[in-house]
């Protein structure tokens, strides 16, 4: 008895070192793509990532989910980037864009509104403590920001409200290719953080503000890059929730009369996106958090104005 005891504890923990060595090549593991000489995009799980060569070294628009996976990022973007990073750009405050920040160094300049720093510090503080503390958003804007770096032009504007309240999209200017962050999801159920101030109320009008920049290529936040017209199939979709949405809360339709309800057309190539215990952002999602904004159910929460930069 005791010896089958045994053998079965060793099939559990060589079937845990399985789990866990699958699981790190799994989250460690990137592909990329170049869109010009100058631009490539970095897959792996979590945000897509940006890359922009200069003839300084590389600036970076957003970092992943997990530490390990910045020091990746960190390593193959400098390599496709002319060198060293010179600055890198956080689209919004979630984990997936942002936690692979702590590999980069101190001091290094971190991109974003300020209402994603707020955010950041409202929703997410636990993690940017002890050796994480240095790796948040330093280089704040409520606008525009324009980099100059080498021979490169990198414009990160905030536009509007729409997956968060305070995301920002990156415009790399000579190579005439944008990253929208999740303002974008191509052919994908978005995420919607009513709380941390999204809207689907107002995407719509704010992704006609990015339509208005000069690009030809987009990175959204997830999915495959595509162009302008793929960037107007989700704007249809997104204009299509909201009408959907104000008018079953105009008629007083409960959470379930508007899920039965619902006869969007403009979603039939969208897939969910999910991960088992943790998400699930389909059609159902997308519809529920139409709702709970247009019916008032869900308001944002208040945001006390970010910290001097000299306290950070």
């Amino acid at each position: 008895m005791g010896r089958k005891f045994g053998a079965v504890v060793v099939v559990l923990i060589a079937l845990a070192g399985m789990l866990v060595i699958y699981l790190y090549n799994r989250v460690t593991l990137l592909d990329h793509e170049a869109l010009t000489d100058s631009v490539h995009v970095i897959y792996g799980v979590g945000g897509n990532v940006a890359v922009l060569r200069t003839q300084r070294g590389a600036v970076i628009v957003d970092t992943m989910t997990l530490p390990i996976q910045g020091r990746r990022i960190r390593e193959l973007a400098e390599s496709i980037g002319g060198g060293p990073t010179q600055a890198v750009v956080n689209t919004h405050y979630h984990a997936d864009h942002t936690h692979g920040n702590p590999a980069w160094p101190a001091g290094t300049p971190i991109v974003a509104t300020e209402r994603t720093r707020a955010y950041l510090e409202r929703f997410d503080p636990a993690f940017w403590e002890g050796s994480a503390a240095g790796s948040a958003p330093n280089d704040l804007f409520t606008d525009r920001r324009d980099l100059r770096i080498g021979d490169k032009t990198v414009r990160s504007l905030y536009l509007g409200r729409g997956h968060t309240g305070g995301d920002l999209v990156v415009l790399f200017v000579e190579d005439r290719v944008l990253h929208t962050g999740d303002l974008f999801f191509n052919r994908l159920y978005p995420s919607i953080d009513l709380e941390a101030g999204g809207s689907v109320q107002q995407w719509a009008e704010t992704l006609d503000r990015v339509l208005a920049l000069d690009f030809d290529r987009v990175i959204p936040g997830h999915g495959p890059v595509t162009d302008r017209a793929g960037l107007l199939e989700f704007q249809r979709f997104i204009a299509e929730l909201a009408e959907f949405a104000s008018e079953s809360a105009a008629a007083e339709m409960s959470l379930e009369e508007t899920l039965a309800a619902a006869d969007l057309e403009h979603d039939e190539a969208f897939a969910e996106m999910s991960l088992p215990f943790l998400f699930k952002f389909d059609r159902d999602f997308a519809i529920r958090r139409a709702w709970e904004e247009a019916s008032g159910a869900v308001q944002p929460v208040e945001l006390a104005a970010p910290a001097p930069a000299e306290n950070r």
